[in-house]
């Protein structure tokens, strides 16, 4: 499993040359990071030297996202890889999860579509007991990081486009389906903050016209992979979950839209019967 996650203390002692604490929070305060205390402990931490510490700096001062300085994500207690060009696991995307894992307590069978790093798959993977989990991306990248977090769990990971990717064992025996799919209409791409506009893949975020082509396309043929009772759950926006709703429920799924205000997430679920 990916390491359990604890917050990393400042490199202590401090050479002579290697800048303060004060000094990596100001600049990181000027570019603009909302949580620079927060960062910069994170950043101090992971520094060895000076000057790889200046490089860390320099990094997320540009705009890198945090998570790709440090080379990991905290998800659901677990520190997750992630790497260049890799789409970044979102906190909202932990209530996906706690809702697979209150409607499938005991899932055997584990399916982590569009996975990303692979963060939904290793986080249900350290939840339950010892599932057969299994994972797809289209994005080469995304694949190759997902093996690694994956790695401990046993995980498998395939590349390839959806259900495509999957094995066709698989097909019946699915009791949990996570599918994070894009959700970001194709038009509003440009609007997104600059962080994942120009470090994460388009893959991971386009969803075409009105943002719900992929979810359409997976929730349309999930049923012929889900076991009776098994659940597809994805996350979506407020604005499309009527229409996110409504595909699950004309694939023949039992579906209802479960709402966290606290992380600002909606996941549409739907169950077999």
């Amino acid at each position: 499993m990916p390491q359990l996650f604890s917050t990393p203390s400042f490199p202590s002692p401090f050479s002579p040359s290697f800048p303060s604490p004060d000094s990596v929070v100001a600049a990181l305060r000027a570019a603009g990071c909302v949580f620079a205390e927060d960062e910069a402990e994170l950043i101090l931490g992971s520094a060895r030297t000076a000057g790889e510490l200046t490089a860390l700096v320099d990094r997320r001062v540009t705009g890198v996202p945090l998570e790709l300085v440090l080379g990991w994500a905290e998800f659901r207690g677990l520190r997750v890889a992630v790497a260049p060009g890799v789409f970044v696991p979102r906190r909202r995307t932990e209530f996906l999860v706690a809702e697979a894992l209150a409607h499938a307590p005991d899932a055997a069978v584990v399916v982590d579509l569009c996975c990303g790093s692979g963060a939904v798959g290793a986080a249900l993977a350290a939840a339950l007991d010892r599932p057969e989990v299994h994972a797809a991306d289209v994005d080469p990248a995304a694949v190759r990081c997902a093996r690694g977090n994956l790695a401990d769990a046993g995980g498998r990971v395939y590349a390839g486009d959806l259900f495509d990717a999957l094995p066709a064992a698989l097909r019946g025996r699915v009791d949990i389906l996570a599918a994070n799919v894009p959700y970001v209409p194709t038009g509003e791409v440009a609007l997104l903050p600059a962080e994942a506009r120009e470090h994460e893949p388009l893959v991971a975020l386009d969803g075409g016209t009105d943002g719900l082509e992929v979810l359409r396309r997976v929730a349309a043929e999930a049923p012929r992979w889900l076991a009776p009772g098994g659940c597809l759950l994805a996350e979506t926006s407020r604005r499309q979950a009527p229409a996110a709703v409504d595909a699950f429920a004309r694939a023949g799924l039992t579906t209802r839209l479960a709402v966290c205000d606290e992380l600002y997430a909606h996941v549409v679920i739907g169950v077999r019967e």
